[in-house]
């Protein structure tokens, strides 16, 4: 068999490549195609039935109701916030780690930005809903100072994701700044930059492929998420996997025209940060 896959560079090509195809092609992509395909079907009104068929009406739905309309827009600020805090975040936490900790101090750190990983989901939402509870850890701390905790709601939410996702973002910022010479940071002192004068002006444009690759990952996940809205949320918090989780019993061409959103706005997303050209030096 060795000889026939050397003799023949195509057959050892094919084979090489038939089983992640067939993941790519035949799962994933199919099942998107079948998605989309169910979100131009019908109801049947009286039996409540899916059949097959062809409408807009499901499309149009999603904004000609202002719940729908004010679900995907409040999901898109989560989004954007989660993805802007976790890179506020990661930026002076990498140059940290890379630069200025001890070794002994960089490990102990790598431990702590990878340890949400280390648990399943639901355990990491339920401490986040211990901690912000209206007895929990955090009102607990304020109440010291008389102070409260914000309660349940859409800064729960935003500080639960971007604890969940956060690894996403620190771990390509802090590789990239591993790799920035140390002379460079020695250059701008040099020439009388201060500390923030170097970061913006040295640090962050080296950083941007950096960023752009771990928002692309706090950003969609943020997207797809909805037990967060629903285990620390309140009842205004309600985010688009929540819409479609309530309607794919219910109503499956409407959950599956609702969930070409997070997609449009992925691809939109990935439009915006290829053109700036961050995603060629990645």
């Amino acid at each position: 068999m060795s000889t026939a896959l050397h003799r023949r560079p195509r057959l050892r090509l094919g084979a090489l490549l038939a089983l992640p195809l067939t993941w790519l092609v035949g799962l994933y992509i199919f099942s998107l195609a079948l998605l989309l395909i169910t979100a131009f079907w019908l109801v049947d009104p009286f039996t409540s039935l899916v059949r097959p068929g062809f409408t807009l009406d499901n499309f149009a739905l999603l904004f000609s109701n202002p719940a729908y309309v004010s679900t995907s827009l409040r999901t898109l600020g989560i989004a954007l916030a989660v993805t802007a805090l976790s890179a506020v975040f990661a930026v002076p936490l990498g140059i940290f780690m890379a630069k200025i900790a001890s070794p002994w101090m960089r490990a102990v750190l790598a431990v702590a930005i990878t340890l949400p990983l280390w648990a399943g989901y639901l355990v990491k939402i339920v401490a986040m809903r211990i901690t912000f509870t209206e007895e929990g850890f955090f009102n607990s701390v304020a109440g010291i100072i008389g102070g409260r905790g914000p309660g349940f709601g859409i800064p729960v939410v935003i500080l639960t994701l971007t604890y969940l996702w956060f690894p996403y973002m620190a771990l390509p910022v802090y590789t990239a700044i591993r790799q920035i010479p140390v002379n460079l940071f020695d250059a701008s002192a040099d020439l009388g930059a201060q500390g923030w004068t170097t970061i913006r002006t040295v640090v962050m444009p080296l950083l941007t492929p950096a960023l752009i690759a771990g928002s692309v990952f706090t950003f969609s996940l943020s997207l797809g998420d909805y037990l967060a809205a629903r285990f620390v949320g309140g009842p205004n918090s309600q985010m688009i996997g929540s819409i479609i989780a309530s309607n794919i019993n219910l109503n499956p061409p409407v959950a599956a025209a609702f969930s070409v959103v997070p997609i449009a706005f992925v691809v939109i997303y990935l439009l915006v940060t290829r053109r700036t050209g961050a995603l060629e030096r990645m």
